[in-house]
């Protein structure tokens, strides 16, 4: 396991920080996102996919839970399990998720899942300062997640 924390001090930031993040993205990859509501999650995911150039922009995924976002190039698979518990995942298709190559999987609120996914991930905790500023601390599991938090952290420093 590796760690880094970056910080962001505005929303802009946070949005120009993800879609240098997601340069790196190859597809196959998960990232957790956690912290409190309005901590930056949702506005993190609607950078990578910018990046991506998925061309909706993604919301917050609380009220429909899974949303899926693609390209002729890229997918995205935004999750958002704040009202959910473990017993209530099973029906959302994470099998067909997880064949998909090219797909970025971007889960907020995660806990329900964490054992039904590889262990192979990338976790963002993001941690409410003051005024707008955050500060993203991350922990990888796994080769490619090794890979992204030094992405991540290379994005930061520019």
């Amino acid at each position: 396991m590796k760690t880094g924390e970056i910080s962001s001090r505005s929303p802009e930031e946070t949005l120009a920080l993800a879609g240098r993040f997601a340069r790196a993205l190859k597809g196959g990859e998960i990232v957790f996102l956690r912290g409190p509501i309005g901590a930056g999650k949702t506005v993190f995911v609607k950078g990578v996919a910018a990046a991506l150039g998925l061309k909706s922009s993604p919301t917050s995924a609380s009220f429909s839970l899974m949303k899926e976002y693609k390209n002729k190039r890229n997918r995205l698979f935004h999750i958002d399990l704040f009202r959910l518990e473990e017993g209530e995942v099973f029906n959302l298709g994470f099998e067909e998720m997880l064949e998909d190559e090219r797909a970025v999987i971007l889960a907020e609120w995660p806990d329900p899942i964490r054992h039904m996914l590889p262990a192979d991930r990338l976790e963002m905790d993001f941690i409410l300062k003051e005024g707008d500023d955050r500060v993203i601390q991350l922990h990888s599991f796994g080769r490619v997640s090794d890979a992204l938090l030094e992405e991540l952290c290379k994005a930061a420093k520019n």
